[in-house]
């Protein structure tokens, strides 16, 4: 049976997300080996969203211009440069650094524009979920990386290189398949002297602004903050690199289930993804709090998750009618943008930790969350 190019570009964007997070569970082994502080591990992950985001700034509109296959292709090859280069900074911090600075650049490229891409190749077979399938292919690689690290970093043989041999394996494999889809950038023609049209169509700047952007840095800070940041301050009595990794695999295995949920939440997708949030939050907050409710934060994970994919979902699911013609990469490359924010949440956690103890400050983040659920209610209505 041969794929439609919409699900091999599914294939291709689930294959450059799993590497982004086969480092994540392996971090507690970093930490060991370059004895790096908890504030060092958090700032990890700060580092990747930068090169997110200084990625994205050019991205979007080299898409809208030179077309997706151009800027999409090149990335996936440079996210598995990238995967192969961690086995080089096995030993230097520094260069850890620098290679998840590489990583994020190439995979918030990939993501954007080649959701974009995967969009409107869907559109133009008459298939309408091109959005969910998106959102289910990214946070289902996000899925499936920690949990395979964690296992092979807890028990497996050389744990700092196996996990991403395999996965520059995985993902040659995905850019072979998707090699031949065709360009999906449609060219509208001017007439001479007029300008090009804006980003986003007339009157949807404010509703990207005030709607969607909020919506867009929960999809990051859910997941990031359970997989980065409680593990590393709330921290597991026994077998800490897998539950890590199982943990990490639950939350975002979490958000690959309920991003389909958004066909049927319609309007609803937003709020009830910010009430994920409260829950998420407020229940790791209590198992920070008592030390005998530990185990919530296994429940907690998932359900941050699953806010996170929702998330996903209902901002992608909004993107194309915000959009102006042929301009869908950059808004798209604004809303990652916006997401990437998200993975500053870990550190943010970590710095206010040092200063009181991490239960208020999770308790806030709850707080914070049923405020922008109210927000996204209304905003439906």
């Amino acid at each position: 049976m041969t794929w439609s190019a919409d699900r091999r570009l599914a294939v291709l964007l689930l294959a450059v997300a799993t590497g982004t997070n086969v480092p994540t569970p392996l971090l507690l082994v970093y930490r060991e080996r370059l004895a790096m502080t908890d504030a060092s591990l958090t700032a990890i992950f700060g580092v990747y969203a930068l090169g997110l985001m200084l990625a994205l700034a050019v991205a979007g509109r080299a898409a809208d211009r030179f077309g997706r296959r151009r800027v999409v292709l090149p990335a996936a090859i440079c996210a598995a440069a990238t995967s192969a280069m961690f086995v080089l900074a096995t030993d230097s911090e520094p260069l850890l650094y620098v290679v998840r600075f590489l990583q994020g650049a190439a995979s918030g490229t990939v993501f954007s524009v080649g959701s974009a891409w995967l969009v409107e190749t869907a559109a133009r077979r008459g298939n309408p979920a091109g959005p969910r399938t998106a959102a289910v292919a990214m946070t289902g690689g996000f899925a499936v990386g920690p949990v395979f690290a964690g296992l092979i970093g807890q028990w497996g043989p050389w744990p700092l290189v196996l996990p991403y041999l395999l996965h520059v394996a995985v993902l040659l494999v995905a850019l072979w398949t998707s090699r031949s889809v065709a360009e999906s950038l449609v060219r509208q023609q001017r007439e001479p002297g007029t300008t090009a049209p804006g980003a986003f169509r007339p009157g949807a700047r404010r509703t990207g602004l005030l709607v969607v952007a909020p919506l867009a840095v929960c999809v990051y800070a859910f997941p990031a903050s359970t997989v980065a940041a409680v593990p590393v301050l709330v921290g597991f009595p026994v077998a800490p690199v897998a539950l890590t990794g199982l943990m990490a695999g639950l939350a975002l295995g979490a958000g690959a289930l309920a991003a389909p949920l958004q066909g049927r939440l319609g309007p609803r997708t937003a709020p009830v993804a910010a009430a994920c949030g409260v829950v998420g939050f407020g229940g790791t907050a209590l198992a920070a709090a008592v030390p005998a409710l530990l185990l919530l934060v296994i429940p907690a994970s998932g359900v941050l998750g699953a806010g996170g994919g929702l998330a996903l979902a209902s901002g992608m699911s909004r993107l194309p009618a915000l959009a102006s013609e042929g301009r869908l990469g950059t808004v798209s490359a604004g809303f990652y943008a916006t997401a990437y924010l998200g993975f500053g949440f870990p550190l943010m956690i970590t710095t206010l930790a040092e200063r009181v103890s991490v239960a208020p400050v999770l308790a806030v983040l709850a707080g914070l969350c049923a405020v922008l659920a109210v927000q996204q209610q209304r905003a439906r209505l």
